[in-house]
């Protein structure tokens, strides 16, 4: 499913549940929220997001404790976690998406390679975290991040 449909069948999906959503995003940088409120009536479905692009703003908005960055860096699994379940803590949403990743060109590194992402996907029932590895240049990275979130969020519906 390209990234319309996703949001569409997301959209019905927590509507017909009367559930909310919540997203924490750095790599995208509100992409993911982009996209779910470019469909009308999005504030029926869509509660919250969260712009966490630096690592003050992880612990700031979301409680991601700054030694969990010191130790693990912002791209890792850890940080996924705890931004997803840090979105979910911080709003009345009942499902939460997470992402955090580097884009490029810049940024990469041998154990973090650019295209590196890291998702947290958190519901009360607990989180659960994914690791993927996209091709291409800063907006394909972006944009396979922002349509492997939404495709998430809808396997992971409470």
């Amino acid at each position: 499913m390209n990234t319309t449909e996703l949001v569409a069948t997301l959209a019905r999906e927590l509507k017909d549940r009367g559930l909310m959503m919540a997203t924490a995003e750095s790599c995208t940088g509100g992409l993911i929220a982009g996209a779910c409120t470019e469909v009308s009536g999005s504030s029926d479905w869509f509660e919250r997001g969260f712009v966490t692009y630096s690592n003050a703003a992880k612990t700031e908005l979301l409680g991601v404790p700054a030694e969990l960055i010191g130790q693990h860096g912002a791209v890792s699994e850890p940080v996924a976690r705890a931004m997803a379940a840090g979105a979910l803590a911080h709003s009345p949403a009942h499902l939460a998406g997470a992402v955090t990743g580097v884009a490029g060109p810049t940024g990469g590194s041998a154990d973090k390679p650019v295209g590196t992402v890291w998702f947290g996907w958190a519901t009360p029932a607990g989180t659960v975290t994914e690791h993927q590895r996209f091709d291409g240049d800063r907006a394909a990275v972006r944009a396979a991040t922002v349509r492997h979130a939404l495709a998430g969020l809808l396997q992971r519906l409470p």
